[in-house]
């Protein structure tokens, strides 16, 4: 009698459940994707060695955003008012008292936590459009404040702030920071990984669902829409301190109400309500402006419109995000999901109704 062999993954104690790694595919593909990017910066230049560190800078804060608003369910345009806070408090610690990375960087997190806490008060009496203006003024005051001390202290051109020093180990190649700015990604995935396997998790994603389901279900929702604020504006104030130490300078320019829309485009094009999809869309913000530079200089008058490409970058960028959302609101994560079941179900394709009675 031959022996029936089942198909699909099953699971049959809690213990599998909660694995990260589910099946030998998920290893081989989390081996090679380690071993890539511990020979990427061997044999990659200056200027992939940067946009590798862009990206993985910008995974950490659509992490930090794919929580509060993915999960949680929660707007918020604060997000590059929540990068500048994290970076001006490293650059005035930095410049006023000579601060450590060991201190900067927890006194960012702790400012993060502080403005989380308070703007996300609102969150407990306002909804939709009317919480999106309220951490819009986040963005404002923390520029405005930033501003105000650049200007005071004449440093008209922004804050220097010298290469960090890690156990003896000064980080001034890109070589290590990717390493260091790599290892920060795995490290904030993992947590967010363990946040939504968690129970708070749960509770974020049954408030986005429904929070009067939630709260008929047991789950206390201003604590927890407190709690997302909080956790989402300490990652990203982190990636703001980061951010300050791999620039060498911190100036109130770099924190423009265009990047808190460039990370609300990173979980919509990425996909909303994944992991993955912060990261995918991260990489694809990120790139998306070189890619549009290679392709305009390969156009047979290039130089004519060599002066147009931030306009250029700009159109560009409003077209694909309402490509994205009239096209394709799973975003790339949607694409994955779709290739990834074309593999596992081929040759066995799904036919139309239409087809299979015909």
């Amino acid at each position: 009698m031959s022996r029936i062999r089942a198909s699909g993954y099953y699971r049959t104690d809690y213990a599998q459940d909660l694995r990260l790694i589910q099946t030998r595919t998920q290893r081989g593909w989390l081996l090679a994707a380690l071993a890539a990017s511990a020979t990427f910066p061997w044999f990659a230049d200056a200027f992939l060695l940067d946009l590798a560190n862009q990206v993985f800078l910008a995974s950490i804060g659509a992490l930090a955003l794919m929580l509060l608003t993915g999960f949680a369910g929660q707007i918020s345009l604060g997000h590059a008012g929540l990068l500048a806070a994290g970076a001006f408090t490293t650059g005035i610690l930095f410049k006023e008292l000579g601060a450590s990375f060991w201190v900067t960087l927890p006194a960012s997190a702790a400012v993060g936590a502080l403005l989380g806490l308070v703007f996300g008060l609102p969150s407990l009496r306002l909804r939709g459009l009317y919480l999106a203006v309220s951490t819009l003024a986040l963005h404002f005051i923390v520029a405005y404040l930033g501003g105000e001390y650049e200007v005071r202290r004449g440093f008209s051109t922004g804050i220097v702030v010298d290469p960090p020093q890690v156990g003896g180990w000064t980080l001034d190649s890109g070589r290590e920071w990717y390493a260091v700015l790599l290892v920060a990604c795995i490290a904030t995935l993992l947590v967010c990984i363990n946040l939504l396997r968690a129970r708070t998790g749960r509770a974020w994603q049954a408030i986005r669902d429904g929070e009067a389901v939630a709260e008929a279900l047991g789950v206390g929702v201003p604590a927890h829409k407190l709690l997302a604020f909080v956790v989402s504006a300490t990652m990203t104030s982190v990636a703001g301190c980061l951010f300050a130490y791999y620039r060498g300078f911190v100036s109130v320019e770099a924190f423009s109400l265009f990047l808190s829309i460039q990370y609300i485009a990173m979980v919509i094009v990425g996909g909303m309500g994944s992991l993955l999809g912060a990261l995918l869309g991260a990489a694809f913000v990120v790139l998306f402006p070189y890619g549009i530079e290679a392709v305009m200089q390969w156009m047979p008058f290039a130089q004519r419109i060599s002066g147009m490409v931030f306009a250029v970058n700009y159109a560009a960028f409003g077209l694909v995000m309402i490509g994205f959302l009239v096209f394709e609101p799973q975003g790339l994560v949607g694409v994955w999901r779709r290739v990834q079941d074309w593999f596992l179900l081929w040759p066995f394709r799904q036919r139309p109704l239409a087809a299979s009675r015909s």
